[in-house]
């Protein structure tokens, strides 16, 4: 379970991360959206790229796996806070939620299986 859910949040992650870095125009609006400069857009989507690695591994040394999903599950929370005090309608926020219930369901099974 813990390979799984590694492996499927780092294909979540990795990709949005690196639209983040390269600054793609549907990045750019959304961190105008946002109110947000591209460049610290740019900070999110590294720390997006470097969770993504820190969760694959964390295959081998558990400890960086359960820090990376705490670091992502932070990031999305702070996503999800941020489109709702943007004043997004909650359904905007629901993405980043769901995205940090699942990193945090992946450092309690990591933790769990030692």
């Amino acid at each position: 379970m813990t390979t799984v859910l590694a492996a499927v949040m780092s294909l979540v992650f990795l990709p949005l991360g690196l639209a983040k870095i390269a600054a793609v125009p549907f990045m750019r609006q959304a961190a105008a959206h946002l109110d947000m400069s591209v460049g610290f857009y740019r900070v999110v989507g590294a720390l997006e790229v470097a969770g993504a690695a820190g969760l694959l591994l964390g295959l081998t040394w558990t400890p960086l796996g359960v820090a990376a999903a705490t670091g992502l599950a932070l990031l999305m929370a702070g996503a999800a806070v941020a489109h709702l005090r943007h004043g997004d309608p909650p359904a905007r926020a629901v993405p980043a939620a769901v995205l940090a219930l699942i990193t945090v369901a992946h450092a309690a099974t990591a933790v769990a299986a030692g």
